[in-house]
Protein backbone atom coordinates (compact mmCIF):
# COMPACT_ATOMS: atom_id res chain seq x y z
CA UNK A 1 0.00 0.00 0.00
CA UNK A 2 1.29 3.45 -0.98
CA UNK A 3 1.74 5.88 1.95
CA UNK A 4 3.69 8.57 1.28
CA UNK A 5 2.58 11.15 3.71
CA UNK A 6 2.39 8.48 6.70
CA UNK A 7 5.38 5.71 5.97
CA UNK A 8 5.60 4.53 9.75
CA UNK A 9 1.74 3.44 9.33
CA UNK A 10 2.57 1.40 6.03
CA UNK A 11 3.39 -1.81 7.17
CA UNK A 12 -0.07 -1.86 9.13
CA UNK A 13 -1.97 -0.65 6.48
CA UNK A 14 -0.62 -2.71 3.82
CA UNK A 15 -1.58 -6.06 5.99
CA UNK A 16 -5.55 -4.06 6.77
CA UNK A 17 -5.40 -3.90 2.58
CA UNK A 18 -4.92 -7.82 2.23
CA UNK A 19 -7.43 -8.56 4.68
CA UNK A 20 -10.26 -6.34 3.01
CA UNK A 21 -8.96 -7.66 -0.83
CA UNK A 22 -9.38 -11.49 0.50
CA UNK A 23 -12.88 -10.64 2.19
CA UNK A 24 -14.15 -9.78 -1.23
CA UNK A 25 -13.11 -12.75 -2.69
CA UNK A 26 -14.23 -14.70 0.01
CA UNK A 27 -16.95 -17.65 -0.29
CA UNK A 28 -19.76 -18.63 1.83
CA UNK A 29 -18.84 -20.47 4.90
CA UNK A 30 -15.03 -19.95 4.90
CA UNK A 31 -14.52 -23.57 3.73
CA UNK A 32 -12.51 -22.23 1.10
CA UNK A 33 -9.46 -21.62 2.64
CA UNK A 34 -9.46 -25.33 4.28
CA UNK A 35 -10.51 -27.46 1.12
CA UNK A 36 -8.31 -25.27 -1.28
CA UNK A 37 -5.51 -27.82 -1.14
CA UNK A 38 -8.27 -30.30 -2.16
CA UNK A 39 -10.19 -28.91 -4.96
CA UNK A 40 -9.04 -29.27 -8.80
CA UNK A 41 -8.19 -25.62 -10.14
CA UNK A 42 -10.39 -24.12 -12.14
CA UNK A 43 -13.80 -25.91 -11.83
CA UNK A 44 -15.58 -23.07 -9.77
CA UNK A 45 -14.54 -20.15 -11.63
CA UNK A 46 -17.09 -18.06 -13.95
CA UNK A 47 -17.40 -18.86 -17.68
CA UNK A 48 -16.10 -16.96 -20.27
CA UNK A 49 -19.36 -16.73 -22.04
CA UNK A 50 -22.95 -17.98 -21.97
CA UNK A 51 -24.41 -19.95 -18.74
CA UNK A 52 -22.66 -18.64 -16.06
CA UNK A 53 -20.63 -16.07 -17.09
CA UNK A 54 -22.42 -13.26 -15.52
CA UNK A 55 -21.35 -11.55 -12.29
CA UNK A 56 -23.85 -12.37 -10.18
CA UNK A 57 -24.53 -12.33 -6.00
CA UNK A 58 -24.93 -16.17 -6.31
CA UNK A 59 -21.89 -17.07 -8.43
CA UNK A 60 -20.85 -20.62 -8.82
CA UNK A 61 -18.52 -20.56 -6.76
CA UNK A 62 -20.13 -19.02 -3.59
CA UNK A 63 -23.24 -21.00 -4.46
CA UNK A 64 -21.13 -24.06 -4.52
CA UNK A 65 -20.23 -23.44 -1.06
CA UNK A 66 -23.69 -22.33 0.22
CA UNK A 67 -24.51 -25.68 -1.24
CA UNK A 68 -21.14 -27.49 0.45
CA UNK A 69 -22.42 -25.90 3.92
CA UNK A 70 -25.74 -27.43 3.81
CA UNK A 71 -23.84 -30.77 3.36
CA UNK A 72 -22.08 -30.09 6.43
CA UNK A 73 -25.00 -29.16 8.51
CA UNK A 74 -27.60 -31.11 8.48
CA UNK A 75 -31.02 -29.85 8.29
CA UNK A 76 -30.19 -26.60 6.65
CA UNK A 77 -32.60 -24.58 5.20
CA UNK A 78 -32.29 -22.27 1.93
CA UNK A 79 -33.08 -19.10 3.64
CA UNK A 80 -30.13 -19.63 6.43
CA UNK A 81 -27.59 -19.76 3.52
CA UNK A 82 -29.35 -16.53 1.93
CA UNK A 83 -28.78 -15.10 5.68
CA UNK A 84 -24.93 -15.74 5.71
CA UNK A 85 -24.81 -14.01 2.10
CA UNK A 86 -26.80 -11.09 3.59
CA UNK A 87 -24.79 -10.61 6.49
CA UNK A 88 -21.47 -11.00 4.13
CA UNK A 89 -22.42 -8.33 2.13
CA UNK A 90 -23.11 -6.71 4.82
CA UNK A 91 -19.52 -6.96 6.52
CA UNK A 92 -18.52 -5.96 2.83
CA UNK A 93 -20.33 -2.95 2.78
CA UNK A 94 -21.54 -3.93 -0.47
CA UNK A 95 -25.55 -2.98 -0.64
CA UNK A 96 -28.52 -5.30 0.50
CA UNK A 97 -29.25 -8.77 -0.95
CA UNK A 98 -32.59 -9.94 -1.42
CA UNK A 99 -34.29 -11.78 1.19
CA UNK A 100 -36.38 -14.08 -1.08
CA UNK A 101 -34.80 -17.63 -1.51
CA UNK A 102 -35.34 -17.75 -5.51
CA UNK A 103 -32.04 -16.17 -6.49
CA UNK A 104 -29.94 -19.19 -4.68
CA UNK A 105 -32.51 -21.66 -5.71
CA UNK A 106 -31.74 -20.69 -8.93
CA UNK A 107 -27.79 -20.37 -8.82
CA UNK A 108 -28.41 -24.19 -7.52
CA UNK A 109 -29.85 -24.87 -10.55
CA UNK A 110 -27.65 -23.28 -12.61
CA UNK A 111 -24.69 -25.53 -11.33
CA UNK A 112 -23.71 -27.74 -14.16
CA UNK A 113 -23.80 -31.05 -12.71
CA UNK A 114 -20.85 -32.14 -14.90
CA UNK A 115 -18.56 -29.64 -13.46
CA UNK A 116 -19.61 -30.79 -9.72
CA UNK A 117 -19.05 -34.54 -10.45
CA UNK A 118 -15.27 -33.29 -11.72
CA UNK A 119 -15.09 -31.55 -8.35
CA UNK A 120 -16.00 -34.97 -6.73
CA UNK A 121 -13.11 -36.85 -8.56
CA UNK A 122 -10.80 -34.76 -7.92
CA UNK A 123 -11.22 -34.62 -4.37
CA UNK A 124 -11.04 -38.38 -4.73
CA UNK A 125 -7.88 -37.96 -6.23
CA UNK A 126 -6.44 -35.87 -3.82
CA UNK A 127 -6.90 -38.21 -0.96
CA UNK A 128 -5.88 -41.11 -2.76
CA UNK A 129 -2.57 -39.93 -2.86
CA UNK A 130 -1.80 -40.58 0.40
CA UNK A 131 -3.29 -44.20 0.39
CA UNK A 132 -1.42 -47.21 1.61
CA UNK A 133 -1.73 -50.36 -0.21
CA UNK A 134 -2.41 -53.70 0.18
CA UNK A 135 0.51 -56.56 -1.30
CA UNK A 136 0.96 -54.09 -3.63
CA UNK A 137 -2.63 -53.66 -4.69
CA UNK A 138 -5.56 -50.98 -4.59
CA UNK A 139 -8.21 -52.49 -2.47
CA UNK A 140 -11.72 -51.18 -3.07
CA UNK A 141 -15.60 -52.32 -2.18
CA UNK A 142 -18.23 -51.49 -3.31
CA UNK A 143 -21.89 -52.08 -2.13
CA UNK A 144 -25.70 -50.88 -2.76
CA UNK A 145 -27.99 -49.00 -0.35
CA UNK A 146 -31.22 -46.17 -1.36
CA UNK A 147 -32.27 -43.07 -0.02
CA UNK A 148 -35.79 -41.50 -0.04
CA UNK A 149 -37.00 -38.27 -2.03
CA UNK A 150 -39.44 -36.19 -1.80
CA UNK A 151 -42.99 -37.44 -2.94
CA UNK A 152 -43.53 -35.26 -6.04
CA UNK A 153 -44.92 -36.90 -9.86
CA UNK A 154 -41.52 -36.28 -11.34
CA UNK A 155 -39.30 -37.92 -8.16
CA UNK A 156 -41.96 -40.93 -8.74
CA UNK A 157 -41.86 -41.03 -12.37
CA UNK A 158 -37.85 -41.44 -12.38
CA UNK A 159 -37.65 -43.55 -9.02
CA UNK A 160 -41.20 -45.02 -8.30
CA UNK A 161 -41.79 -45.90 -4.90
CA UNK A 162 -41.57 -50.27 -3.32
CA UNK A 163 -44.84 -51.67 -4.84
CA UNK A 164 -46.08 -52.53 -1.60
CA UNK A 165 -47.10 -49.20 -0.57
CA UNK A 166 -50.54 -47.62 -1.63
CA UNK A 167 -50.82 -45.19 -4.17
CA UNK A 168 -50.05 -41.35 -2.06
CA UNK A 169 -48.51 -43.17 1.30
CA UNK A 170 -44.98 -43.88 -0.06
CA UNK A 171 -41.52 -42.25 -1.02
CA UNK A 172 -39.81 -42.51 -4.00
CA UNK A 173 -36.54 -44.73 -3.96
CA UNK A 174 -33.06 -43.93 -5.40
CA UNK A 175 -30.86 -46.56 -5.71
CA UNK A 176 -27.16 -45.69 -5.24
CA UNK A 177 -23.95 -47.94 -5.82
CA UNK A 178 -20.75 -46.88 -4.42
CA UNK A 179 -17.24 -47.74 -5.37
CA UNK A 180 -14.90 -46.90 -1.83
CA UNK A 181 -11.51 -47.07 -1.28
CA UNK A 182 -10.92 -49.64 1.45
CA UNK A 183 -7.73 -47.64 2.41
CA UNK A 184 -8.96 -44.16 2.87
CA UNK A 185 -12.36 -44.50 2.80
CA UNK A 186 -12.89 -41.93 -0.04
CA UNK A 187 -15.98 -42.67 -1.96
CA UNK A 188 -14.08 -42.64 -5.83
CA UNK A 189 -17.13 -43.59 -8.07
CA UNK A 190 -20.73 -44.25 -8.16
CA UNK A 191 -23.82 -45.12 -9.94
CA UNK A 192 -27.49 -44.40 -9.49
CA UNK A 193 -31.03 -45.50 -10.34
CA UNK A 194 -34.27 -47.12 -9.61
CA UNK A 195 -35.23 -50.26 -7.62
CA UNK A 196 -35.72 -52.10 -11.16
CA UNK A 197 -31.78 -51.89 -11.68
CA UNK A 198 -30.43 -54.42 -10.04
CA UNK A 199 -26.80 -53.99 -8.22
CA UNK A 200 -25.05 -55.84 -11.38
CA UNK A 201 -26.43 -53.68 -14.11
CA UNK A 202 -25.22 -50.58 -12.05
CA UNK A 203 -21.82 -51.87 -11.83
CA UNK A 204 -21.69 -52.98 -15.35
CA UNK A 205 -21.41 -48.92 -15.89
CA UNK A 206 -18.80 -48.52 -13.69
CA UNK A 207 -16.86 -51.21 -15.13
CA UNK A 208 -14.28 -48.93 -17.05
CA UNK A 209 -13.27 -46.76 -13.70
CA UNK A 210 -11.35 -50.36 -12.49
CA UNK A 211 -7.48 -50.21 -13.95
CA UNK A 212 -4.71 -53.10 -13.47
CA UNK A 213 -3.75 -53.27 -9.84
CA UNK A 214 -7.56 -53.02 -8.39
CA UNK A 215 -8.56 -55.33 -5.74
CA UNK A 216 -12.55 -55.41 -5.50
CA UNK A 217 -13.88 -56.86 -2.47
CA UNK A 218 -18.14 -57.34 -2.56
CA UNK A 219 -21.02 -59.32 -0.77
CA UNK A 220 -21.79 -62.80 -1.97
CA UNK A 221 -24.67 -60.43 -4.63
CA UNK A 222 -21.93 -59.73 -6.33
CA UNK A 223 -20.36 -63.49 -6.26
CA UNK A 224 -20.77 -64.45 -10.40
CA UNK A 225 -18.80 -65.87 -12.85
CA UNK A 226 -19.30 -63.24 -15.65
CA UNK A 227 -18.21 -60.32 -13.39
CA UNK A 228 -15.27 -62.60 -12.05
CA UNK A 229 -14.26 -63.21 -15.91
CA UNK A 230 -15.08 -59.48 -16.78
CA UNK A 231 -12.85 -57.81 -14.11
CA UNK A 232 -10.08 -60.48 -14.60
CA UNK A 233 -9.75 -59.44 -17.87
CA UNK A 234 -8.85 -55.93 -17.40
CA UNK A 235 -6.68 -56.97 -14.88
CA UNK A 236 -8.80 -56.40 -11.92
CA UNK A 237 -8.35 -59.13 -8.80
CA UNK A 238 -11.74 -59.65 -6.91
CA UNK A 239 -12.36 -61.11 -3.97
CA UNK A 240 -15.94 -62.00 -3.00
CA UNK A 241 -17.71 -63.87 -0.42
CA UNK A 242 -19.03 -67.17 -2.14
CA UNK A 243 -22.97 -67.18 -3.20
CA UNK A 244 -24.71 -69.36 -1.08
CA UNK A 245 -26.53 -71.00 -4.33
CA UNK A 246 -22.82 -72.56 -5.63
CA UNK A 247 -21.70 -75.35 -3.78
CA UNK A 248 -18.27 -76.57 -3.22
CA UNK A 249 -16.71 -80.11 -2.63
CA UNK A 250 -13.53 -79.77 -0.88
CA UNK A 251 -12.61 -82.97 -2.09
CA UNK A 252 -12.13 -81.70 -5.65
CA UNK A 253 -9.65 -78.89 -6.82
CA UNK A 254 -5.95 -78.44 -6.03
CA UNK A 255 -5.02 -78.48 -2.31
CA UNK A 256 -3.19 -74.94 -1.15
CA UNK A 257 -3.95 -75.31 2.32
CA UNK A 258 -6.31 -76.32 4.81
CA UNK A 259 -9.72 -75.29 3.36
CA UNK A 260 -7.80 -73.32 0.56
CA UNK A 261 -8.21 -75.03 -3.08
CA UNK A 262 -8.07 -73.79 -6.94
CA UNK A 263 -11.13 -74.74 -8.67
CA UNK A 264 -12.11 -74.38 -12.44
CA UNK A 265 -15.59 -72.77 -13.15
CA UNK A 266 -17.13 -72.61 -16.64
CA UNK A 267 -19.38 -69.69 -17.26
CA UNK A 268 -23.24 -69.81 -17.44
CA UNK A 269 -25.28 -71.18 -20.31
CA UNK A 270 -27.42 -68.30 -20.69
CA UNK A 271 -26.44 -64.33 -20.63
CA UNK A 272 -27.35 -62.42 -17.84
CA UNK A 273 -29.95 -60.35 -18.33
CA UNK A 274 -27.61 -57.47 -17.29
CA UNK A 275 -24.54 -57.91 -19.82
CA UNK A 276 -24.71 -56.71 -23.56
CA UNK A 277 -24.47 -59.12 -25.96
CA UNK A 278 -21.29 -57.78 -27.51
CA UNK A 279 -19.73 -58.31 -23.63
CA UNK A 280 -20.95 -61.82 -23.41
CA UNK A 281 -19.08 -62.53 -26.43
CA UNK A 282 -15.93 -61.72 -24.50
CA UNK A 283 -16.37 -64.14 -21.55
CA UNK A 284 -13.77 -65.91 -21.07
CA UNK A 285 -15.00 -70.44 -21.88
CA UNK A 286 -13.12 -71.36 -18.35
CA UNK A 287 -11.77 -69.56 -15.14
CA UNK A 288 -9.63 -70.51 -12.08
CA UNK A 289 -10.88 -69.24 -8.99
CA UNK A 290 -9.34 -69.65 -5.35
CA UNK A 291 -12.20 -70.76 -2.19
CA UNK A 292 -10.73 -70.13 1.11
CA UNK A 293 -13.12 -70.84 4.36
CA UNK A 294 -12.13 -69.50 7.65
CA UNK A 295 -14.20 -69.44 10.89
CA UNK A 296 -15.41 -66.58 12.16
CA UNK A 297 -15.69 -66.17 16.23
CA UNK A 298 -18.23 -63.97 17.91
CA UNK A 299 -18.74 -63.36 21.78
CA UNK A 300 -22.28 -65.13 22.64
CA UNK A 301 -22.56 -66.67 19.11
CA UNK A 302 -22.08 -70.18 17.16
CA UNK A 303 -18.73 -70.19 15.34
CA UNK A 304 -19.85 -69.03 11.56
CA UNK A 305 -17.74 -70.49 8.91
CA UNK A 306 -17.27 -67.53 6.13
CA UNK A 307 -16.34 -68.88 2.18
CA UNK A 308 -14.55 -66.92 -0.20
CA UNK A 309 -13.73 -66.84 -3.33
CA UNK A 310 -10.84 -65.02 -5.18
CA UNK A 311 -8.92 -64.50 -8.33
CA UNK A 312 -5.62 -64.19 -6.15
CA UNK A 313 -4.19 -67.61 -6.89
CA UNK A 314 -0.90 -67.32 -5.82
CA UNK A 315 -0.46 -68.17 -1.91
CA UNK A 316 2.98 -67.14 -1.18
CA UNK A 317 2.30 -63.69 -1.84
CA UNK A 318 -0.90 -63.72 -0.72
CA UNK A 319 -1.82 -65.87 2.19
CA UNK A 320 -4.97 -66.60 2.66
CA UNK A 321 -5.09 -65.80 6.80
CA UNK A 322 -4.18 -62.11 4.98
CA UNK A 323 -6.94 -62.29 2.52
CA UNK A 324 -9.86 -63.56 5.64
CA UNK A 325 -8.15 -60.16 7.52
CA UNK A 326 -8.55 -58.14 4.43
CA UNK A 327 -12.13 -59.06 3.70
CA UNK A 328 -13.38 -58.73 7.53
CA UNK A 329 -12.49 -54.86 6.53
CA UNK A 330 -15.41 -54.90 3.59
CA UNK A 331 -17.84 -54.38 7.12
CA UNK A 332 -16.53 -50.58 6.66
CA UNK A 333 -18.22 -49.59 3.82
CA UNK A 334 -21.32 -49.86 6.08
CA UNK A 335 -20.07 -47.90 8.71
CA UNK A 336 -19.20 -44.90 5.37
CA UNK A 337 -22.87 -45.14 4.24
CA UNK A 338 -24.09 -44.48 7.55
CA UNK A 339 -21.43 -41.35 7.98
CA UNK A 340 -23.07 -40.13 4.30
CA UNK A 341 -26.38 -41.01 5.32
CA UNK A 342 -26.86 -40.72 9.01
CA UNK A 343 -24.57 -37.96 9.86
CA UNK A 344 -24.79 -35.71 6.97
CA UNK A 345 -28.31 -36.52 6.70
CA UNK A 346 -28.59 -37.66 3.03
CA UNK A 347 -30.39 -40.92 4.13
CA UNK A 348 -33.65 -38.32 2.73
CA UNK A 349 -33.02 -35.60 0.03
CA UNK A 350 -35.50 -32.74 -0.17
CA UNK A 351 -35.27 -31.99 -3.60
CA UNK A 352 -38.62 -32.10 -6.07
CA UNK A 353 -37.40 -32.97 -9.16
CA UNK A 354 -34.70 -35.59 -10.51
CA UNK A 355 -32.38 -33.00 -12.01
CA UNK A 356 -31.80 -31.42 -8.55
CA UNK A 357 -31.81 -34.48 -6.77
CA UNK A 358 -28.77 -35.04 -8.84
CA UNK A 359 -26.93 -32.22 -7.41
CA UNK A 360 -27.61 -32.62 -4.28
CA UNK A 361 -26.80 -36.12 -4.25
CA UNK A 362 -23.36 -34.86 -5.48
CA UNK A 363 -22.69 -32.11 -3.13
CA UNK A 364 -23.22 -34.78 -0.13
CA UNK A 365 -20.87 -36.94 -1.73
CA UNK A 366 -18.15 -33.94 -2.97
CA UNK A 367 -18.95 -32.66 1.37
CA UNK A 368 -17.90 -36.85 2.50
CA UNK A 369 -14.95 -36.93 0.70
CA UNK A 370 -13.61 -33.11 2.01
CA UNK A 371 -13.91 -34.73 5.40
CA UNK A 372 -12.30 -37.51 4.31
CA UNK A 373 -9.62 -36.20 3.41
CA UNK A 374 -8.86 -34.18 6.11
CA UNK A 375 -8.83 -37.37 8.30
CA UNK A 376 -6.57 -39.01 6.27
CA UNK A 377 -4.32 -36.09 6.56
CA UNK A 378 -4.86 -36.66 10.02
CA UNK A 379 -4.13 -39.67 10.59
CA UNK A 380 -1.18 -39.21 8.38
CA UNK A 381 0.01 -36.91 10.20
CA UNK A 382 -0.36 -37.81 14.02
CA UNK A 383 0.30 -41.23 13.06
CA UNK A 384 -3.27 -42.50 14.57
CA UNK A 385 -5.02 -45.32 12.43
CA UNK A 386 -8.02 -44.02 10.21
CA UNK A 387 -10.61 -46.63 11.37
CA UNK A 388 -10.24 -45.02 14.78
CA UNK A 389 -11.35 -41.68 13.89
CA UNK A 390 -14.55 -39.94 14.47
CA UNK A 391 -15.93 -38.86 11.49
CA UNK A 392 -18.83 -36.80 13.14
CA UNK A 393 -16.89 -35.61 15.10
CA UNK A 394 -14.74 -34.77 12.51
CA UNK A 395 -17.07 -32.80 10.75
CA UNK A 396 -18.25 -30.90 14.07
CA UNK A 397 -14.77 -29.65 14.05
CA UNK A 398 -14.69 -28.37 10.43
CA UNK A 399 -17.62 -26.48 10.62
CA UNK A 400 -16.27 -24.41 14.03
CA UNK A 401 -12.25 -24.33 12.50
CA UNK A 402 -13.77 -22.94 9.31
CA UNK A 403 -14.81 -19.86 10.79
CA UNK A 404 -11.65 -19.21 13.02
CA UNK A 405 -9.76 -19.79 10.40
CA UNK A 406 -11.42 -17.23 8.21
CA UNK A 407 -11.13 -14.50 11.06
CA UNK A 408 -7.04 -14.94 10.95
CA UNK A 409 -5.18 -11.78 10.29
CA UNK A 410 -2.60 -13.80 8.94
CA UNK A 411 -1.14 -16.67 6.26
CA UNK A 412 0.83 -18.06 9.35
CA UNK A 413 -1.81 -17.90 12.15
CA UNK A 414 -4.46 -19.72 9.16
CA UNK A 415 -1.65 -22.42 8.80
CA UNK A 416 -1.14 -22.68 12.71
CA UNK A 417 -4.96 -23.40 13.18
CA UNK A 418 -5.05 -25.43 10.22
CA UNK A 419 -2.39 -27.83 11.78
CA UNK A 420 -4.55 -27.33 15.45
CA UNK A 421 -7.76 -28.69 14.07
CA UNK A 422 -6.00 -31.49 12.33
CA UNK A 423 -4.16 -32.48 15.34
CA UNK A 424 -8.05 -32.54 17.05
CA UNK A 425 -9.43 -34.69 14.75
CA UNK A 426 -6.51 -36.93 15.44
CA UNK A 427 -7.24 -36.97 19.01
CA UNK A 428 -11.39 -37.41 18.61
CA UNK A 429 -11.20 -41.01 18.38
CA UNK A 430 -13.75 -43.74 18.76
CA UNK A 431 -13.11 -46.10 21.68
CA UNK A 432 -12.04 -49.71 20.36
CA UNK A 433 -15.57 -51.93 21.64
CA UNK A 434 -15.20 -55.02 20.26
CA UNK A 435 -18.12 -57.14 19.78
CA UNK A 436 -20.66 -54.55 21.85
CA UNK A 437 -24.01 -55.34 21.10
CA UNK A 438 -26.14 -52.10 20.97
CA UNK A 439 -29.61 -53.40 20.13
CA UNK A 440 -31.63 -50.88 17.45
CA UNK A 441 -34.29 -49.96 19.72
CA UNK A 442 -35.58 -46.60 20.95
CA UNK A 443 -36.91 -45.90 24.65
CA UNK A 444 -38.42 -42.38 23.61
CA UNK A 445 -42.26 -43.10 22.66
CA UNK A 446 -43.01 -41.31 19.20
CA UNK A 447 -45.80 -38.63 19.41
CA UNK A 448 -49.23 -40.25 18.89
CA UNK A 449 -50.49 -39.14 15.42
CA UNK A 450 -52.41 -41.23 12.60
CA UNK A 451 -50.82 -43.37 10.62
CA UNK A 452 -50.97 -42.18 6.58
CA UNK A 453 -52.17 -45.43 4.93
CA UNK A 454 -54.27 -43.69 2.37
CA UNK A 455 -53.75 -40.56 0.37
CA UNK A 456 -53.70 -37.93 2.31
CA UNK A 457 -56.94 -35.88 1.15
CA UNK A 458 -58.73 -39.17 1.54
CA UNK A 459 -58.16 -39.26 5.20
CA UNK A 460 -60.11 -38.54 8.77
CA UNK A 461 -58.71 -36.39 11.21
CA UNK A 462 -58.97 -37.71 14.60
CA UNK A 463 -59.79 -35.70 17.35
CA UNK A 464 -56.28 -33.98 19.79
CA UNK A 465 -55.96 -36.37 22.42
CA UNK A 466 -57.07 -39.22 21.60
CA UNK A 467 -55.49 -42.49 20.17
CA UNK A 468 -56.19 -43.77 16.54
CA UNK A 469 -58.13 -46.58 16.43
CA UNK A 470 -56.81 -49.29 13.66
CA UNK A 471 -60.14 -48.84 12.07
CA UNK A 472 -59.97 -45.30 11.57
Amino acid sequence: MHTPFFPALRPRLAALGRRVQHLRQQSLGHLELLFQPFLPPGLLSQADEGRNSRERVYSVRRTFFGFLSQGLKPDTSCREIVRQIQALFALQDQGPVDENTRAYCQGRKRLPLDRLGRVRVGVAAAGETMAPRWHGLRPKVIDATSVSLPDTKKNQRAYPQSGRQQPGCGFPLLRLLGVFSLSTGLLLDYAKGNKHQSELRLLRGLLDGFKPGDLVLADRGFCCYVLLALLRRRGVWSLFRLHQSRATDWRKGKRLGKKDRLFTWSPPRLRPPWLPQGLWKTIAAQLTVRVIRFPLHRRGYRTESVTLVTTLLDPENYPAQDIAQLYIRRWNIELWFRDIKTSLGMEVLRCQTPQRVHKELEMFLIAYNFIRCLMVQAGAINHVTLDRLSFKGSVDAVRQFSLAIAQARSKNKQNHLIRELLEVIARDEVPDRPERLEPRALKRRPKCYQLLNRPRHLMRDIAHGKRPSKTS
